[in-house]
């Protein structure tokens, strides 16, 4: 057996907002199309005292509970939303998966997590799955850099490896945010 699958088809997807992509009810949106030049940045609050809980998944603890309905999550202020158009046909997803970001922040260092999450018709919003970077491991998990606040730096987010069929009607939705408690970052 090959992995990644010799059908393999790598295919991007880019995040678009009007600078309103915070919660599912903001502007994001998620399409094939690259984003000629988005006008203003999206951003969000990040409380450490407030995280963004884990729901479903491979949270710690004794049982994982599996797939769970995001939309209590994708109703906070600091959790950014892109959601895509249905898709008119099953699309399966299936091999390794990754989110490249560009972002800023006031700190020297920070979390950056994506969720990718296939929405329903009726609005249930299961993950799929998802992943966590530290900004000091950006470029090398050992050797560790702080960052320098305000400042743009790109960040690859390892969302592992799915194979899901997202079926027609179907959403296909992308969340970022600076955590998902208590999932940890594993160096």
């Amino acid at each position: 057996m090959r992995w990644p699958l010799a059908r393999t088809k790598y295919t991007p997807f880019y995040l678009h907002s009007g600078g309103r992509a915070n919660t599912l009810n903001g502007n994001g949106t998620l399409s094939r199309v690259p984003p000629p030049s988005e006008q203003r940045a999206d951003s969000f609050v990040y409380d450490p005292d407030d995280p963004v809980p884990t729901i479903g998944g491979s949270q710690l603890g004794p049982k994982p509970t599996g797939p769970c309905d995001q939309r209590p999550i994708e109703a906070r202020q600091d959790v950014l939303v892109y959601t895509s158009e249905p898709v008119q046909e099953d699309l399966e997803i299936t091999g390794p998966l990754s989110v490249k970001l560009f972002a800023a922040t006031t700190a020297t260092d920070t979390d950056f997590t994506a969720k990718l999450v296939d929405v329903w018709p009726n609005g249930y919003a299961q993950n799929l799955q998802d992943g966590i970077i530290r900004a000091r491991y950006r470029s090398s998990s050992s050797h560790p850099a702080l960052i320098t606040a305000n400042a743009v730096y790109e960040y690859t987010i390892d969302l592992w490896a799915t194979s899901h069929v997202i079926k027609p009607e179907h959403r296909i939705r992308v969340e970022i945010s600076s955590s998902n408690f208590p999932t940890m970052i594993v160096t």
